[in-house]
């Protein structure tokens, strides 16, 4: 991946001399990551005025090359900061200046007030551009090696969860199912949960980011759970809801079949060209029109990668259009307080028609169970 970095960080480098930079500092661990191959804690990326060879990888501390923290690109040149505690983008400025750059880009939304006020005061004649979100734009689009290790993590992720749909489920909390399937994903490959695990049960089914809490399955519950592995830093996300131990109700049926036709509506305009805002229409309408509209989440779904949460946002507002090979979920779904509900969830990527259409990640069956 070494070449991959170097590309990604010349193409970052161009954006930024064409914005009328000559230097660029990036701070935000997932954007470090993308353009190193490795985010040690507190570490920061410098791209040097005087071409590839002056770019800088600043630490507060050597790096471990752990699998969650990544091995740096050997390509790059590493600074271990002498002094413990400091501030490698306050260092990394002095950097700039020293070699002589007249301006600095940086990532205004990931530093704090008092952080770029140190930055000019420790370079008092660099002038301070904004960065923006440059690298975010560049990371929307992934490269077959990443693409890979996402399709690694639906698969860890698929067999974590098929595992646990095999156990016993009833009288067994929420909580103790979420630490499960994390271990689980652990044991098949992830090097860690893409996420904080979300598992609820009976009136707490289908509310997203619910936090997992010591209430027991029963029987006749839905049971929802969303979870993903982190596989070489890059995420997936899958989400599912079963009825546990009998035949589900009727309403159960009902609001079950409307989520999913909504889930599969949005999942087949996934196409290169596609507006973001068309694929969150496809699965509203459906919802909406059955009189839910109240209780719908405020995005169908969102980008994936190194982080969980990525552009595209795929919601009302948004704008802009599909490409191919950019991983998105899709994931409507219904909470009916006092209830419960149903959230369907998948990881897929982005392909033309030729070429068979989206790509799903996570293939864990969609049918309404009775576990």
């Amino acid at each position: 991946m070494s070449e991959a970095h170097g590309i990604r960080r010349g193409r970052l480098r161009d954006r930024t001399a064409a914005a009328g930079s000559e230097a660029a500092l990036v701070s935000r661990p997932a954007n470090v990551r993308y353009l190193v191959g490795s985010a040690p804690p507190g570490a920061v990326l410098l791209l040097g005025p005087e071409g590839p060879e002056h770019d800088v990888l600043l630490c507060p501390r050597t790096p471990e090359g752990t699998p969650v923290e990544g091995r740096p690109d050997e390509a790059l040149r590493l600074h271990v900061l002498p002094t413990p505690g400091a501030d490698a983008a306050v260092a990394a400025a002095g950097f700039a200046a020293a070699a002589g750059a007249g301006s600095l880009a940086v990532e205004e939304h990931h530093l704090t007030v008092a952080r770029y006020r140190a930055l000019g005061s420790v370079a008092p004649r660099l002038r301070l551009a904004e960065l923006g979100s440059a690298v975010e734009q560049q990371r929307i689009v992934k490269d077959q090696e990443e693409i890979a290790a996402l399709r690694t993590a639906g698969e860890i992720t698929d067999q974590a969860l098929g595992e646990l749909l095999e156990s016993i489920l009833v009288g067994r909390t929420e909580r103790h199912l979420a630490l499960e399937l994390e271990r689980r994903l652990v044991d098949h490959g992830a090097d860690a949960p893409a996420f904080a695990t979300s598992v609820g049960t009976g009136p707490h089914s289908g509310r997203a980011g619910h936090r997992p809490t010591d209430r027991r399955v029963e029987e006749g519950d839905f049971l929802s759970v969303c979870l993903g592995a982190d596989f070489r830093g890059y995420r997936v996300e899958i989400g599912r809801t079963f009825v546990i131990g009998t035949s589900p109700a009727d309403w159960q049926i009902e609001l079950y079949d409307l989520v999913f036709a909504a889930q599969r509506a949005a999942r087949e305009t996934l196409a290169p060209g596609v507006e973001y805002r068309e694929v969150d229409r496809a699965a509203r309408h459906r919802l909406e029109a059955a009189g839910y509209g109240e209780a719908l989440p405020a995005s169908t779904g969102h980008g994936v990668g190194l982080e969980i949460v990525e552009d595209p946002q795929l919601a009302p507002s948004a704008m802009g259009k599909l490409d191919a090979c950019v991983p998105v979920t899709v994931e409507p779904g219904v909470h009916l307080p006092g209830r419960g509900g149903v959230r369907i969830d998948d990881t897929l990527v982005v392909r033309p028609e030729a070429d068979g259409g989206p790509e799903l990640l996570t293939i864990t069956t969609k049918e309404l169970l009775a576990l």
